[in-house]
């Protein structure tokens, strides 16, 4: 492993908030504990937390570079529409992403995520959003409040339903905000091209928000035409939040993108 992709293993299991209910039975009641059990939760709680964040890195290590993207069929809340993942094959790289509407991490993104996306869709990207959450466990991360997210927010990208959290794990997705970019080459299926955060930006941390890992975007697009040792897009510029982002890619991003 590089120390570039440890890099980005690490920064994805500190902005991210694990998939509820892919280990959780979505027919079972809420488990309420007892004050004797309240006190030593309270006594775990930072074991429970470490162990959470190390189980998110575990399972993200099955996806690669390569990894091709799984078929899915999943309806669209806002529309009623059902996409697939053949409804993309005519864009040169596509750009999945698991989020869910109670996340903060997705609350502190949600905005940026909705301009860069329009940005690079407008160029030929597609972009889709996927919602894998348990409604038993958070009501708010159901159907009828994705369609009032996806028109509030204004999102330029399909919201799709994942009831089942079969796409999911298919993608092997344990977290939110977890984005994926595929690229393809003519006929060729989607391949994975960058797996990992959407920038170093957290709530709280007081980090402004540039979308710095979707620089993959345009690495994806001159994946062809550029040696890696001297690949630079510094050229490529941003406007967002009134301020203008050079959109570039140091050394290290290149070695964690093309190995």
């Amino acid at each position: 492993m590089s120390l570039a992709t440890a890099g980005a293993r690490a920064s994805l299991r500190s902005s991210s908030r694990p998939l509820l209910a892919l280990a959780l039975d979505r027919h079972r009641r809420p488990y309420r504990s007892s004050p004797a059990a309240t006190s030593a939760a309270a006594r775990g709680r930072r074991r429970a937390v470490l162990l959470q964040v190390r189980a998110a890195r575990t399972e993200s290590a099955g996806v690669s570079v390569g990894f091709r993207a799984p078929e899915f069929e999943l309806p669209e809340p806002l529309t009623g529409k059902l996409w697939t993942l053949d409804d993309f094959q005519g864009n040169p790289a596509l750009l999945v992403m698991f989020v869910c509407n109670h996340c903060p991490f997705v609350k502190h993104l949600k905005k940026d995520i909705a301009k860069l996306s329009s940005f690079y869709m407008e160029k030929g990207l597609a972009a889709v959003a996927i919602s894998s959450n348990s409604i038993v466990t958070h009501p708010q991360d159901g159907p009828e409040y994705m369609a009032e997210e996806a028109k509030l927010y204004k999102y330029p990208f399909p919201y799709l339903y994942d009831e089942s959290q079969e796409v999911a794990k298919a993608f092997q997705a344990v977290c939110t905000p977890e984005f994926y970019l595929f690229k393809k080459d003519g006929r060729r299926p989607f391949e994975l091209f960058y797996h990992g955060q959407f920038d170093d930006s957290r709530p709280s941390n007081n980090v402004p928000v540039t979308g710095r890992a979707m620089d993959a975007v345009e690495a994806s697009w001159s994946w062809f035409i550029c040696s890696w040792w001297l690949f630079d897009i510094r050229n490529a510029k941003l406007h967002m939040n009134g301020t203008d982002s050079v959109l570039g890619l140091r050394f290290s991003d290149c070695i964690f993108f093309l190995i």
